[in-house]
């Protein structure tokens, strides 16, 4: 349910009055914007992998079994944090504002388009 126009500026009057009252408290009740949140889980999964391929490592100078459980964690933690990153910068890389360069499908199927048009030219 919508609401209506006196609605609408009686909120934005008290979001600029918290905004010029708390700025912090502001802020804190708008949240972190997606982006952010997404590079922070990026950052965190690259220190995951690190972790990981120590565990890693750190597995094949232990004995037997032990070093191969250890060994085996560190790789699933590299594998997890790996899968995490990347799904991670991918969400960052597609957001809107990061239009720096060109689509290039869109640039190829554009001339295609363009190719493929009737001309008038027989």
């Amino acid at each position: 349910m919508a609401l209506s126009e006196y609605e609408q500026r009686l909120l934005e009057q008290m979001e600029a009055a918290l905004a010029a009252e708390d700025p912090k408290l502001a802020n804190t009740l708008r949240g972190a914007h997606p982006r952010k949140l997404h590079r922070r889980r990026a950052a965190i999964a690259g220190v995951g992998f690190l972790v990981g391929l120590a565990a890693l490592i750190g597995g094949m100078q232990l004995a037997q079994w032990i070093g191969v459980i250890v060994s085996v964690i560190g790789f699933v933690i590299m594998l997890a944090s790996t899968v995490v990153a990347l799904n991670s910068w991918k969400v960052v890389e597609g957001q809107p504002g990061d239009d720096d360069f060109p689509d290039p499908r869109g640039v190829f199927t554009d001339r295609f388009d363009e190719q493929r048009r009737p001309t008038d030219d027989f």
